[in-house]
């Protein structure tokens, strides 16, 4: 079993930005992937990006492509997500989702390749 935490949600005013963390604990097998998803009111989860464990490969939704920024620290099981230049749509609950295998990463956008997740937490961009 992996647990997934998020943190680091919150208000923010349009341009701003915020720091998202995501702590995996437990068997956290040393190949992994993990991604963030997002969940706007009324609408389907959506993939936003994703990093696997051995070298950093990353993959973005064109939505967040040069405003959002994944990372990870393996030593930690941490993965971040830098967001800067926030916008009214990019209100939503952020999922962390964790894979213990990776796939070629343009597979990694859908979200039944992992297996867990966390509970979310909120953002919300003020106009």
């Amino acid at each position: 079993q992996v647990q997934v935490v998020e943190s680091g949600g919150g208000l923010v005013p349009a341009g701003g930005s915020l720091r998202l963390s995501c702590a995996a604990s437990g068997r956290t097998f040393s190949t992994n992937t993990m991604g963030w998803f997002r969940q706007a009111p009324g609408k389907e989860r959506e993939f936003v990006a994703t990093i696997t464990s051995s070298d950093d490969t990353t993959y973005y939704a064109d939505s967040v492509k040069g405003r959002f920024t994944i990372s990870r620290d393996n030593a930690k099981n941490t993965v971040y997500l830098q967001m800067n230049s926030l916008n009214p749509e990019d209100t939503a609950v952020y999922y962390c989702a964790f894979a213990s295998v990776e796939w070629p990463i343009r597979f990694m956008v859908n979200s039944w390749r992992y297996e867990y997740w966390g509970q979310g937490t909120q953002v919300t961009v003020s106009s």
